[in-house]
């Protein structure tokens, strides 16, 4: 044994081999002058056939040329450090096989001058595991993405039914009643279309959701909306699906309401939809309108309207607080907090 092994040995103590981690000593040419068991495991070399090659060896061709490069730098500068903070680095075995590492260095002054304590993790098991997760992610969104796709399908299929249907019907308000249903069927599926079109099924895009919506409501209500307008005020809100469901089948309600009820003689006039939500997660949804206002007498506590039954089920079910204003204009406020459901 050398004197540089037995200064080494001094300074290393017998601990060196039973360390759990791939350890490998270099002198300041580069040179491997001692490695533990777990790196002659880990490499697939014999302690004898490592000791006094280039550490360049253990490294894959494509990065040996600039490894002096770095080694000095590192000698010139001296503390512990990760090596290639923030690139992937690899391995290479006796075999030939490349693996994935993450290497520490840590400066060592010895008797026979500076040397470098490599550590090397193997990080062939962690990074199969990172691949299982992200393939069982990506499995999992891929089958997120075939239900909403197939529950938008069977709503569609639901909404063409009640189209044939209400074909065959002669009695117009038995009509309008189907045409209620067609447009909270539209509602629901409009909103598993969004997050089939999404790219994060855990929220909905309320914006673009009420860009498809309420176009197609109004065209459903004919000439009774052409001279409305419809103004959507809704800038970067994102719901879960437990809310944004319940939100869109109160803003179809509302609107439908509005279109109905509020622009009696061809009367011109805007519908104000608008939502936003605050830091404290809390959301305010307002349907407006500049049309004739809500009658005094009429109770709106005790409705016989199912529009107005289900609005009141739907805050319910957002644990929110609705407001009422009945005219100029006349406005319904909700507000809720955002995923505030049991």
């Amino acid at each position: 044994m050398t004197a540089q092994r037995i200064a080494l040995d001094e300074y290393l103590g017998q601990a060196f081999n039973r360390i759990p981690v791939a350890m490998i000593v270099v002198n300041k040419l580069g040179e491997i002058i001692r490695t533990n068991e777990l790196a002659e495991t880990t490499f697939g070399y014999e302690n004898d056939e490592l000791i006094g090659q280039k550490v360049e060896v253990l490294l894959p061709s494509r990065y040996r040329h600039k490894h002096p490069g770095y080694r000095s730098g590192f000698l010139s500068e001296p503390s512990a450090r990760p090596m290639g903070a923030g690139r992937d680095l690899s391995g290479l075995r006796k075999d030939g096989s490349e693996f994935p590492v993450e290497v520490g260095i840590n400066p060592v002054e010895t008797g026979e001058g500076p040397m470098i304590l490599s550590v090397i993790l193997d990080l062939s098991e962690r990074k199969q595991g990172e691949k299982r997760i992200q393939d069982a992610l990506q499995q999992k969104d891929l089958l997120l993405k075939e239900v909403h796709h197939r529950v938008k399908n069977n709503l569609q299929v639901i909404h063409s039914l009640l189209d044939l249907q209400a074909l065959k019907i002669s009695d117009t308000d038995m009509v309008d009643l189907l045409r209620d249903s067609q447009n909270r069927i539209r509602s629901m599926s409009l909103i598993h279309q969004t997050l089939y079109q999404s790219q994060n099924f855990a929220q909905v895009d309320f914006q673009r959701f009420l860009g498809e919506l309420l176009p197609r409501l109004t065209e459903s209500y004919g000439a009774r909306s052409r001279r409305v307008n419809i103004d959507i005020r809704a800038l970067d809100v994102k719901l879960p699906i437990n809310d944004a469901i319940p939100c869109g089948l109160i803003v179809n309600e509302l609107v439908s309401n509005a279109l109905k009820h509020g622009f009696p003689d061809d009367r011109c006039g805007t519908v104000l939809v608008e939502i936003r939500q605050d830091t404290d997660q809390v959301v305010e949804l307002s349907i407006s309108d500049d049309g004739q206002g809500i009658p005094p007498e009429r109770d709106l506590a005790r409705s016989e309207s199912l529009g107005l039954q289900l609005v009141n089920l739907l805050t319910r079910q957002l644990h929110g607080q609705l407001d009422i204003q009945r005219c100029n204009p006349t406005r319904f406020t909700l507000r809720f907090r955002m995923g505030d459901k049991p």
